[in-house]
This record gives C-alpha cells, structure tokens and sequence, in this order.
C-alpha cells in the first residue's frame, strides 16, 4: 500500500503544478504584499487561498467516494479522467498560446488588490478559487483521483494535504518570505510581478501544454498499461 500512495502522491504533482506555477497564483500574492498592512494582509490571503483549495479538493474527494466507494486499484474511469483533464489542458494552452498577445494587461481587479484589508483578502482568496475555472477543475480533477486510487482514511486525507501543499507553495513561498524578510524583498518581488505581467500569457500556455501531456500518458498508460 505504502508504493500505490506514493504513485498517487506523484501523480498529483502535475495537477498540483498547474495551479502552483499560474502566474494568476502568484501575481495576486506579490499584489498583496504591498497593501497598507502587508504582513497580516498577505498571511490573511495565504489562508484563505489553502482553505479554498483544501475545501474544493475534500468536496470532490467525497463525491467520488460517494460515486464509487473503496477500491482495491482504480477504476478505468479515473484513468478516461486522467485522459480527459490532459486533453484539456493541451487544448486549453494551445489557446492561451495564440491568444498571447491579447493577455498583456493586468486585469482591473488585481490592481484593486492593493487596497485590502486582512478580511477582505482572506474571503477574495477562498472566493477566486471557486471562481477560476483552471483552479476549480484542477482541484476537483485531484479530489477525483484521490477518492478513486483505493486508499484508506488516513492515506486519502494525507494525499489531499500533500496536494494544497504543493498547489499553494507558490503563494505560500512570497508571503512567508516577506513574513521574515519584510521590505528587503520589496524590489525583488516587484521585479518578479512586472515580467509575469507581461509573459503569463507565455507562462501560462507552456505550462499547461507540458502539464497536460504528463497528465494524458498517465490516463493512457493507467488504460493500456504502455
């Protein structure tokens, strides 16, 4: 068993990179840093940010427990998942790639981030990741193949854990830092904001291409066992 939830465990780094390196991750958490009162502002957000991600992956964790209970191995639908989730994602950066020239503004609401309060960043963070799309099907695609991988109570809640941890580190890496540090890392965050402004569109659809091809050969792999 101690093997199978460490494939499982590998298998969601992936899913868990495509939220982590989304410059939409991580711009919003340097933004923060530079509100009135940085340091509980920004841990305010990092909170919020772990709990939605936490929240969305339990819930689709126990939707698949409902739908298809314990199992010694997966099914052959969390593999068309696997399938269906890489797909989507090549499909989804392909896009992003030939749209690249028309995504190189800020959108107005980041720039508004400025202007939080500690509460006021803790609900946006857990509300945008419902409300993202890529962020919302990554979790739910992690909490599926975490019900459906035939793992006992502990092991389940461990893989979930393990998966925020690496979906949120990126957030997490800037606001920690900025924790300890404080303005010494003023110019260096800000240098990391202006080139993720202008090359996310870049970012965002490499990342995703390479992602979803190591999602889609595990499905196909876990379907013909190639």
């Amino acid at each position: 068993m101690s093997g199978h939830w460490g494939s499982v465990l590998t298998d969601l780094v992936p899913l868990a990179l495509v939220i982590a390196l989304s410059p939409l991750s991580i711009i919003p958490a340097v933004l923060v840093l530079d509100t009135a009162r940085p340091r509980p502002t920004s841990l305010a957000f990092l909170a919020g940010w772990l709990f939605g991600l936490t929240a969305l992956t339990a819930i689709f964790l126990e939707v698949s427990s409902l739908a298809g209970g314990m199992r010694e191995r997966p099914p052959d639908w969390a593999s068309w998942l696997r399938v269906v989730v890489g797909a989507a994602l090549i499909v989804f950066g392909l896009y992003r790639w030939f749209r690249r020239h028309q995504s190189a503004h800020t959108p107005a609401w980041m720039n508004s981030m400025k202007k939080f309060t500690p509460a006021r960043a803790v609900v946006t963070s857990a509300a945008l990741t419902v409300i993202n799309p890529k962020v919302l099907f990554i979790c739910a695609a992690a909490g599926l193949a975490i019900g459906s991988a035939g793992l006992r109570e502990p092991a389940r809640w461990s893989a979930v854990v393990w998966f925020v941890l690496v979906a949120g580190s990126t957030v997490a890496a800037p606001i920690l830092a900025y924790a300890v540090a404080g303005n010494r890392l003023d110019e260096p965050l800000a240098r990391l904001k202006d080139w993720m402004e202008r090359q996310h569109a870049v970012l965002m659809a490499g990342i995703l291409v390479v992602i979803g091809l190591m999602v889609l050969y595990k499905g196909i792999h876990g379907l013909t066992g190639l």
